[in-house]
């Protein structure tokens, strides 16, 4: 290897560094928070409504606009989209930070939504434009495997931030490490772009995008809280009621349905008349694209659906604190990441496919033992086993899936191939989350109030909804009140959390048959058409 193309390599993997560093930081603002909750209820005296959307309004945002940025990136630079992305989020950590007010942290999260946009396609779309052949597949496995890992890093960084300094470190660790990704990707990450109509946005095609994705997230989450079909509490903007009886669900739903119809055919019609498309339909035509998808999609509702419920049973069954949470956590990312060394290591000799397979049975397999041993007395000697089984096959099967969907993609639609790739899996989130929470928490009351028949209905309607509307956390509290009671909260919130597991498992099942429509064979269109090029070049 000459001098030069050596030290081009070690700009790539050095850029690689700081692009993981990027894409754990958003990773693990979508999970630092849930430990860190209680202590925010107690800092800002925000209601149960502000909590849940001091949740949700980043993961809403983030997914409505992954698609847009992930075009946008291929059309300005996708270094540049970087920069921007990792510089608003930082400057919205700042205001989470300082926030005195639960609107204003929510606001805050709407940003820092806006900057992780930003940033996660279009970190996929620059590995895929960096790397070839086997460095690619490496990459990806980086890239996946700090994924997983960070999902479970988030609940033990959050936990350590909140219990030895405060809740506002949670956001505020984010700006040192913002600053260290924008001087690492100026200094290592070199700059690409789509050059054709580069400055021709389909901006039509970009509020229909928005819409469908915002209002397709909000139906998912919003679902149990005002009801599927009808009205379980009011809806409030201001002075205004929504004043049926029927649910606002369903309208939003036929929002969805409606904004994605006219976004396909919009599309469609531009294609067609030779105009740039925020979403290249051609794309679906690859048949590892669509299946791929189809596939990412399933396997993250069953991923990311029971993050949800684990560290809710830790802290208010187990009666652990926010540190220790996230140290039990702790053996999901330790999987992850020893998932991202054997990737590495067989990568070149086993197909990805046959990876992501094997990585989805760890995954049912993990999923599956914390059921069975998810109990009011559980101890974690029994619980991390079957974590680190989970995270080790997260490991896998992101990394090499993301592999398996753009392998195809050229590198010219990456942004847009990456783009549609991360809006399904946070598509298959946000239904993990609102599907496995229903279950959790449905699940719970309905156990809780069939061992309290002994009490008088009013009585157990009051505690029962206690339990639930806390999400568990009224259940140490209820020791003062009777100890019997407290101990059939701690059983039927179990109960719960063992019926959301066993779900979660039965949607890995289903994401592992879809993976039985992905081909195994490794082929990159790219490199077709680069070794082609010599025999078009004689001619010139």
């Amino acid at each position: 290897m000459s001098e030069v193309a050596a030290g081009s390599s070690r700009r790539r993997w050095a850029g690689l560094v700081f692009i993981s560093i990027a894409v754990a930081l958003i990773i693990v603002d979508s999970t630092i928070v849930n430990v860190s909750i209680p202590s925010i209820i107690k800092d800002l005296d925000i209601n149960s409504t502000q909590v849940q959307w001091v949740q949700e309004s980043y993961t809403l945002v983030f997914a409505a606009l992954l698609l847009v940025f992930g075009t946008l990136a291929d059309r300005f630079g996708r270094r540049r989209m970087l920069i921007i992305g990792v510089i608003i989020f930082a400057l919205a950590s700042i205001l989470a930070a300082l926030a005195q007010t639960g609107e204003l942290l929510i606001g805050a999260r709407v940003i820092q939504g806006i900057g992780g946009a930003m940033v996660l396609p279009t970190t996929l779309s620059i590995i895929n434009a960096t790397f070839r052949g086997r460095e690619r597949g490496i990459a990806f496995a980086v890239w996946g495997s700090t994924i997983g890992g960070m999902v479970a890093v988030g609940p033990l960084l959050g936990g350590w931030l909140t219990t030895y300094f405060s809740w506002r470190w949670a956001f505020g660790i984010n700006i040192p490490f913002g600053i260290l990704i924008v001087v690492g990707t100026l200094l290592f990450v070199i700059e690409s772009r789509d050059g054709a109509d580069a400055r021709r946005i389909d901006v039509v095609g970009a509020v229909l995008s928005i819409v469908t994705s915002a209002s397709l997230v909000f139906g998912l989450i919003e679902g149990r809280t005002y009801g599927w079909w009808l009205m379980n509490k009011p809806l409030k903007f201001g002075d205004w009621t929504w004043p049926f009886a029927l649910s606002i669900i369903p309208l939003i739903f036929t929002v969805t349905i409606v904004a994605g119809t006219a976004f396909v055919m919009w599309g469609v019609y531009r294609q067609r008349n030779g105009r740039t498309t925020l979403l290249a339909f051609s794309l679906f035509r690859i048949a590892s694209f669509r299946n791929g998808n189809i596939a990412a999609l399933i396997v993250s509702l069953g991923e990311f659906g029971i993050i949800l419920s684990l560290p809710l049973w830790l802290q208010n069954v187990l009666g652990y604190d926010a540190l220790q949470t996230g140290f039990v956590l702790l053996a999901l990312a330790i999987g992850s990441f020893v998932a991202s060394g054997f990737a590495g290591a067989f990568g070149n000799r086993v197909s990805p496919v046959t990876i992501v397979r094997v990585g989805l049975v760890a995954e049912i397999i993990g999923v599956v033992g914390l059921g069975f041993v998810i109990s009011a007395t559980a101890s974690w000697l029994a619980i991390v086993p079957f974590l680190f089984v989970y995270g080790f096959g997260v490991g896998l099967a992101t990394a090499q899936l993301t592999g398996v969907v753009l392998k195809d993609v050229p590198i010219a639609a990456s942004g847009q191939g990456s783009g549609t790739s991360s809006t399904a899996r946070q598509i298959g989130s946000a239904l993990g989350i609102a599907i496995l929470g229903t279950i959790l928490f449905t699940s719970a009351g309905t156990a809780l109030d069939a061992r309290l028949t002994d009490l008088p209905t009013a009585q157990r309607t009051q505690i029962v909804n206690a339990v639930v509307d806390s999400a568990g956390a009224a259940i140490p509290g209820l020791e003062k009140r009777s100890a019997a009671i407290a101990e059939d909260a701690r059983i039927a919130f179990s109960d719960a959390t063992r019926f959301a597991a066993f779900s979660a498992a039965g949607f890995l099942v289903l994401g592992f048959l879809a993976t039985l429509r992905l081909s195994g064979v490794s082929r990159n269109r790219e490199e077709e058409l680069v070794a082609a090029a010599p025999s078009e070049g004689s001619l010139a």
